[in-house]
């Protein structure tokens, strides 16, 4: 049995990650440490794949669960973790798809910037639109009246020299390019991130352009500016480039503040722009849920009711209480969820625990799902996962005894890691919390001194025990499945587990 020795050598996660020497104490120090024989070595990676290039997947799931990914080769192994693609290709048609993928950037990126000048540039943009006598441009029918007129007037002088209207002079008047430009320059709903006084007495907002705030340009200037990477303009563009090309091609949702702390380790450990992207792209196709927040609800509901029905099952004190204190909507955790955690732990931890939250989660059929429609996909998706990792809600309850399907797929096993923070807090908030601030102020405590591993560990444990309450629920055959499952936590949660005493 392997265990993990807490505090023995090893190298610091973020030792691969240079901190400016002005910062060294505003980041989180790293509890992640890089060991031989547990993360997955450059040596392991490499002897995993065949010699056309198909990848033993099943052995780089296991060496990651135990230790992690070596920073070295973490890019290499994220794309296959993404779903940028399939372990069963080889060398051969990965540079193919590769190649095809960046061409599919360039062409994006170059349509956006016919439309921005701005894009491509080299520049990080934060200054608004404005108008000739030089105020802000908030309201996108004052950009369209605008820009109407102009290309009215170029329109007319295009036709007396061609003989004919130039089909790029009307494209600025769709609503749609209007948008994008606004978000690039000037506004975008700035979801609340960092407001806890909103995220706990949340209430619909109306959706007036007075309420928009300025966002990628500024967001890109915040993101991880205490890394030596980011003293660089060159990476600093590339973010800029990468989010306002996405903001472009995923018109549901565009951009939303969050966006940046998910995409800054693509451009950290991917050299190639547009292969930073399409990690990017593939990370965004299972959070952009997150991000579809109206005037009556959150992106993430259902990441809070399904925690809120967790911690309900599993400790119902621990539920009630939150309840009592007016938090049982658990809209405490939103950040969490949002960002996966980057604001609770260090950069290179966070890497570590999004590589274990991944390698736990993989799908055999990632990178189908992720090569075809999601919603036509969805189906596909939800039958391949265990339906173990779920919620346990009353509904739940009663599906499993009429032998009903789960139409809404897996619970991310993200439900868990924050059913896993509050358990390692329980006294405290049972104890000491009288009121939603008391709860604010010791979730706090979290930020920047969550240990990693022990999340990791901690999610495994209650989601063990939640399959345990699940199977009692199930038929005999049903059964058999999640048996298989659990013996599999069981050898990954001993493999996590300190050695007593520690920890």
């Amino acid at each position: 049995m392997i265990k993990w020795s807490i505090g023995s050598s090893g190298t610091p996660a973020d030792s691969y990650y240079e901190v400016r020497s002005d910062c060294t104490d505003d980041v989180p120090k790293s509890k992640f440490k890089i060991k031989a024989g547990k993360t997955l070595s450059v040596r392991k990676w490499q002897a995993a794949f065949s010699t056309d290039g198909c990848l033993d997947i099943a052995s780089v799931l296991s060496r990651i669960q135990k230790g992690g990914v070596h920073p070295t080769v973490r890019g290499e192994v994220w794309e296959f973790l993404l779903g940028c693609f399939d372990p069963r290709s080889t060398f051969d048609e990965r540079e193919e798809i590769r190649q095809i993928r960046r061409l599919q950037y360039a062409r994006w990126k170059e349509d956006c910037r016919e439309m921005d000048s701005h894009v491509g540039s080299g520049k990080v943009i934060t200054a608004p639109l404005i108008t000739e006598d030089g105020r802000p441009i908030k309201d996108p029918l004052v950009l369209l009246e605008a820009t109407s007129s102009q290309n009215t007037s170029d329109s007319a002088s295009t036709s007396s020299k061609n003989g004919n209207v130039d089909d790029s002079a009307t494209r600025i008047t769709d609503k749609h390019i209007i948008d994008w430009k606004l978000t690039l320059h000037q506004i975008g709903i700035l979801w609340p991130i960092v407001s806890f006084t909103f995220i706990l007495h949340f209430t619909p907002l109306p959706i007036s352009y007075e309420n928009f705030k300025p966002m990628i340009g500024l967001d890109v200037l915040r993101t991880d500016r205490t890394m030596v990477f980011y003293e660089n303009k060159e990476n600093l563009s590339k973010l800029w480039d990468i989010l306002a090309v996405y903001a472009w091609i995923d018109k549901d949702v565009g951009y939303c503040q969050g966006m940046s702390d998910l995409c800054s380790p693509m451009i950290v450990l991917l050299k190639d722009e547009a292969d930073a992207f399409w990690c990017f792209e593939k990370l965004m196709r299972r959070l952009r849920g997150n991000f579809k927040c109206t005037d009556q609800s959150v992106g993430v509901a259902n990441q809070l009711q399904y925690l809120a029905s967790i911690i309900q099952v599993l400790d119902p004190k621990l539920h009630d209480h939150l309840e009592t204190l007016g938090g049982g909507d658990y809209l405490f955790a939103f950040r969490m969820f949002m960002v996966l955690f980057r604001r609770e732990v260090s950069f290179g931890d966070s890497l570590y625990l999004w590589e274990m939250m991944w390698a736990l989660e993989y799908d055999p059929d990632i990178f189908f799902a992720a090569c075809e429609d999601a919603s036509a996909h969805k189906s596909k998706i939800s039958r391949s996962k265990l339906r173990g990792v779920r919620h346990f809600g009353k509904r739940d309850k009663e599906n499993a005894k009429n032998g009903a399907e789960d139409t809404e797929g897996p619970v991310p096993i993200s439900v868990f890691m924050v059913a896993s923070v509050l358990k390692e807090k329980r006294e405290k908030l049972l104890l000491e919390a009288r009121g939603l601030d008391d709860l604010i102020r010791i979730l706090n405590d979290v930020n920047g001194n969550l240990d990693a591993k022990k999340a990791c560990a901690g999610a495994l444990k209650l989601h063990k025990k939640y399959l345990r309450k699940w199977k009692a629920l199930m038929k005999p055959e049903e059964a058999l499945v999640i048996d298989g499952w659990v013996l599999r936590l069981q050898e990954t949660v001993a493999q996590l587990r300190p050695p007593a005493g520690i920890g």
